[in-house]
């Protein structure tokens, strides 16, 4: 219970769902928590779920000057992190390529991958100097098929995947390790008032319906804690599902 003790976890998209899940996860395995989230209110939220170990910041992920505020706001804080919880994402509309459009192409990948470039290379430079550092990326089932998500969301956790992958293998050697879960559906709001493309939605409703058990948050939350943890010390690169066997069929 007390594995995280004097460590400090950074979570995006902490303001819900499983980026909530972390960060409370997180604290009751003893870290100080910075809870990142787009909207003030919901990080707020977290923060007051997790008590005084935790601090809420308002971030876009996609923002170079916003992720430089949230890594300066945790160090100024805590001054150090530990762990790095790259959870913050948003979907597509489940348009195909053909129809998707180029800016909700561009915002996706901003958010789903380029934000996690930002808050990685952000956060880095500490990890280095710590000697130590754990990375956790949320990316997802749809990034290892192609008919689980829109265009943009595919191509955005595929690319999630090989960012995972890059990172573990140039700072191995450094002490700091990075690793993806892979969720399949869960109880979440992140397709709250979300429009789908109808097209796309039926074309990827063979692959969607593969999808029948669905997670709560708290199981992904385990998931991360156990891959940012001294019990996953030499789990490094690794791209874990966490989705009841929906990648095993």
């Amino acid at each position: 219970m007390n594995a995280f003790d004097d460590r400090v976890a950074l979570v995006t998209g902490a303001g819900s769902g499983i980026g909530r899940a972390m960060a409370v996860a997180f604290a009751k395995a003893g870290a100080r928590v910075v809870a990142a989230d787009v909207d003030r209110a919901r990080a707020e939220e977290t923060a007051a779920l997790v008590g005084e170990a935790a601090l809420a910041v308002t971030a876009d992920v996609g923002d170079q000057a916003s992720v430089a505020a949230l890594v300066e706001a945790a160090i100024g804080a805590y001054g150090r992190i530990d762990v790095l919880c790259n959870n913050a994402g948003i979907l597509d509309t489940m348009a195909l390529p053909a129809d998707i459009s180029p800016e909700v192409w561009e915002r996706v990948i901003r958010v789903n991958l380029t934000g996690a470039f930002l808050v990685t290379h952000a956060v880095l430079p500490h990890m280095l100097r710590q000697g130590r550092g754990a990375i956790v990326n949320t990316a997802s089932e749809a990034g290892i098929r192609g008919g689980a998500a829109g265009a943009a969301y595919t191509a955005s956790k595929h690319g999630l995947i090989g960012l995972t992958r890059s990172v573990a293998w140039a700072y191995a050697k450094d002490g700091i390790r990075c690793n993806a879960i892979l969720p399949g559906p869960t109880a979440t709001n992140i397709a709250d008032g979300a429009t789908f493309d109808p097209a796309g939605a039926a074309r990827l409703s063979p692959v969607l319906a593969l999808g029948e058990l669905m997670a709560q948050p708290e199981q992904m939350a385990d998931a991360a804690l156990y891959l940012a943890s001294e019990a996953a010390s030499f789990v490094n690169g690794a791209i874990v599902p966490v989705d009841g066997g929906w990648s095993a069929g």
